[in-house]
């Protein structure tokens, strides 16, 4: 039979705070602080008034805790590339070309840094694009 944690327990509606350790009182405070404040820890951990020393070390001894932590991490990196998302719609064109750079890398758009150590008069570097995209306005 598999053992349930009490940070488990936490997030269980049949659970009441009696059976949950102070400790564990925090951790669930914690978690909710960091969805709050999309993963800022210092945020999160002023809000339960807690240590950053203490989320830490949560982290590296409880392994329920680093889990939902971690989902949490991957929600705020949702919510930042649907920010990103919105700022390419709105024609943004420095979001438009970070999401290329970043993304479009297969389809060629990247950037190529050369260094010329041979040359006379010192370090060339040389920028090059390998696809000028369009930024005509319509």
């Amino acid at each position: 039979m598999r053992q349930v944690s009490n940070l488990q327990k936490a997030g269980s509606t049949t659970t009441s705070l009696n059976d949950m350790t102070t400790n564990d009182i925090h951790k669930k405070a914690m978690i909710e602080a960091l969805e709050k404040s999309l993963g800022i820890v210092t945020t999160a951990c002023k809000s339960v008034g807690i240590s950053r020393e203490t989320h830490y070390r949560w982290l590296r001894e409880d392994e329920e805790y680093r889990k939902q932590v971690e989902d949490i991490s991957d929600v705020a990196l949702d919510f930042a590339e649907s920010q990103l998302h919105k700022q390419i719609q709105n024609g943004e064109v420095s979001s438009t070309i970070f999401y290329l750079k970043t993304k479009g890398k297969k389809r060629g758009y990247i950037e190529k840094q050369e260094m010329d150590l041979n040359h006379s008069g010192g370090v060339q570097i040389v920028f090059e694009k390998a696809v000028q995209p369009n930024y005509e306005t319509k």
